[in-house]
């Protein structure tokens, strides 16, 4: 089995090298498909042999994995992101899997452990975190909309679990995590109230809080330290945001009619 390794970009010039290398000595070709960054990541990935970079505008998460998944040469694909690395056990429970043949019922999952403002968290419903990113894309699509994009598996697929952790690293800090909820909660709002979704200020005040209860007692995020409180905290609020925010688009459509 040969393997494509896809990455999609937008100014990740400080990921991009470490992502590259993880995976060079795995997969037989890397795809990044980047979207105009302002920065020097295509310079970057253009340096390693294997690496053969294309220029899209960003089409959303599903067109633009889509897209980037068109242009392998190999039907096995390994998604990745470029703040994610490949744990040495993952990499030799790759190293196994090529040794097999190409199956369009079986695609692949790993557990994600994530490095959030330099401390690994092991709990608060964060791992492990599931991720199918082997997958053959003859039989295998991503779908979805605006957020929260999944593979479309057909009837009978076979997830097989890989032995090894993938290596996440998120926030180097507070402010970037802030940013990033600020937006993902607007598109997951927008998503929502697209599908004619409501909220009552009864679950904008409790979802919240159970949230918070939920992810740092019942999953132990209390056991992840500081890191796992403000993990926690901040899921709670983007919870908040989410809910807030679309109140207010259906608050304003109400008001337009």
């Amino acid at each position: 089995m040969q393997i494509s390794a896809v990455i999609i970009t937008f100014n990740e010039e400080d990921n991009i090298s470490s992502c590259i290398e993880s995976i060079e000595q795995i997969v037989d070709e890397i795809i990044v498909v980047d979207s105009f960054s302002t920065d020097k990541t295509v310079e970057i990935a253009k340096r390693y042999s294997k690496v053969k970079c294309y220029s899209q505008k960003w089409l959303g998460y599903v067109e633009q994995k889509n897209y980037a998944n068109s242009l392998t040469t190999f039907n096995t694909i390994l998604s990745i992101d470029a703040d994610e690395l490949l744990s040495q056990q993952l990499k030799e429970s790759i190293l196994k899997l090529k040794e097999l043949d190409e199956n369009l019922l079986k695609v692949y999952e790993v557990s994600r452990l994530t490095n959030y403002c330099g401390s690994w968290i092991k709990h608060c419903g964060w791992y492990p975190d599931k991720k199918i990113r082997i997958f053959n894309k003859q039989s295998v699509k991503w779908q979805g909309e605006l957020v929260h994009e999944t593979l479309f598996l057909p009837e009978n697929t076979q997830i097989i679990p890989l032995k090894g952790d993938l290596l996440h690293y998120s926030y180097k800090n507070t402010s970037s995590h802030l940013q990033q909820f600020d937006k993902f909660t607007t598109l997951t709002a927008q998503e929502a109230h697209k599908n004619g979704k409501k909220v009552s200020l009864f679950g904008l005040y409790f979802r919240p809080k159970w949230k918070f209860l939920k992810d740092y007692i019942f999953k132990l995020g209390f056991l992840d330290g500081y890191a796992g409180y403000q993990v926690c905290k901040l899921s709670a609020t983007a919870t908040f945001l989410k809910y807030a925010k679309l109140k207010e688009l259906n608050d304003n459509e109400n008001t337009n009619k």
